[in-house]
């Protein structure tokens, strides 16, 4: 499996970042991270109403629970964005998205080998407590995003 290095948090814009590199092709990989029964085999149960930017659902995680979620942009197979309501910090889900929902992108390069994706969460200062949030969304990007480095290097 390819190794890749941890996320980065950035203080001062309230935001996170993981870049890592994935020996498979970016369709394969926009797959992965567009398609609903896809997502569901590395990150959460993911169900949405539809395709495409306004489509909105939940992921779930076992022990955790179940987030709202919305797609905020696509434009395939290079960029994908999502709202959700994910503040680990305030120690109870919300059901529906608000004012306090962060915002993921993922970015999907196509690079020699494979295909770089940079994930970027932002939107952390309107968490209940940003720097808990953003640590905790950090260790998720390197656990989440290794399953699907796992998940698509062991079928390629």
């Amino acid at each position: 499996m390819t190794d890749n290095e941890a996320s980065v948090i950035d203080e001062s814009t309230f935001s996170v970042r993981r870049t890592i590199r994935i020996a498979a092709p970016i369709e394969k990989v926009w797959t992965a991270v567009t398609e609903p029964e896809h997502i569901s085999r590395w990150f959460g149960r993911t169900v949405l109403d539809g395709a495409g930017v306004g489509a909105t659902g939940t992921i779930t995680f076992a022990d955790y629970g179940s987030v709202p979620i919305r797609v905020e942009q696509s434009d395939a197979p290079r960029t994908v964005s999502y709202r959700w309501g994910n503040d680990d910090a305030l120690g109870h889900l919300r059901d529906e998205l608000d004012d306090h929902a962060t915002v993921f992108t993922f970015t999907l390069e196509p690079v020699q080998g494979g295909t770089q994706l940079t994930v970027v969460e932002t939107g952390f200062e309107h968490t209940s407590d940003p720097a808990k949030n953003m640590a905790s969304h950090g260790e998720g990007w390197v656990s989440e995003l290794d399953k699907l480095v796992a998940l698509l290097e062991g079928d390629a």
